[in-house]
């Protein structure tokens, strides 16, 4: 099994469709690699050799491009950045509230949760009728 930046690609699909499922690089960005390293994009995961494996993984690291746990690093980052600062979208972020400006007075449902209290009808149990007039 390929085991890259410690994710496990899936061995019956394609490695142009496997790369993309490490975070941070999609179909465009695999495409670009395997050409560059001169590797058949139509082969599958489980046919590549543990040499094709090293250089693909050898490639991603020294090329630059932040993938798997750097990039979620530098993005949790930047989200606390934002908020020890003091910034609006931090504010919106430590509140749970949607950060690009949607409204909130009706959806935003995802961001919020389910919906607290609210106008719920309960209804009261009546005594069965026969009983009531004895």
């Amino acid at each position: 099994m390929a085991r890259i930046l410690g994710v496990d690609l899936p061995k019956e699909k394609r490695i142009e469709i496997s790369l993309a499922y490490l975070f941070g690089i999609g179909r465009a960005l695999s495409n670009k690699i395997l050409k560059e390293i001169n590797i058949d994009i139509n082969k599958r995961t489980k046919d590549l050799t543990e040499e094709e494996v090293s250089r693909i993984n050898n490639y991603i690291q020294k090329s630059g491009y932040k993938a798997e746990g750097d990039l979620r690093r530098e993005i949790s980052a930047n989200i606390k950045r934002l908020m020890d600062i003091g910034a609006w979208r931090g504010l919106r972020h430590k509140k749970g509230l949607p950060v690009r400006g949607q409204r909130t007075k009706t959806n935003s449902r995802t961001r919020k949760g389910p919906r607290k209290g609210g106008h719920s009808v309960v209804k009261k149990k009546e005594e069965p009728r026969a009983a009531a007039k004895k």
